[in-house]
């Protein structure tokens, strides 16, 4: 029997154990908030939010956001700690880019992470991100994909 790893709209009936969700507290410093990321999509136009599923519970959360017509950007990308390193993390992010990728007029998506992550660069390589340098506020690492 095999596992189900499936992307679902964060609604009414799941946002409570989204936001439950947390990562290894070595993490932290590479994730926001998940109930903090969801009050910002429900006031800001263009954000999408989805809950990453392992069968029928809650495992991970998603929002990226259309910053132009022509641009997605991925702004939170997490996995509960219990299920880290399962793969569902590689299977959840393919899901999410074949999503963004139907959205009419895209050219690039982009995705921003702690350049000290020690997994950061080599897992978002491995699907075509690119690192073009530091973002405007010198934080984090910007990286992209163009279509």
């Amino acid at each position: 029997m095999s596992v189900v790893i499936k992307l679902s709209t964060v609604t009414k009936e799941n946002y409570e154990s989204v936001c439950e969700l947390d990562v290894l507290e070595e993490q932290n410093d590479y994730v926001a908030c998940n109930m903090w990321s969801l009050v910002e999509s429900q006031f800001n136009d263009g954000y999408e939010t989805r809950a990453i599923y392992l069968d029928d519970k809650e495992v991970g959360f998603f929002m990226w956001v259309l910053e132009t017509p022509d641009k997605i950007s991925i702004w939170r990308f997490m996995v509960d700690h219990q299920y880290q390193q399962k793969g569902i993390g590689r299977k959840a992010l393919d899901l999410a880019l074949n999503e963004i990728k139907q959205v009419s007029g895209l050219k690039k998506i982009e995705i921003c992470y702690n350049p000290k992550n020690p997994v950061a660069k080599s897992f978002y390589s491995s699907f075509g991100f690119n690192e073009i340098g530091m973002d405007e506020d010198n934080e984090d690492m910007l990286a992209i994909i163009k279509l």
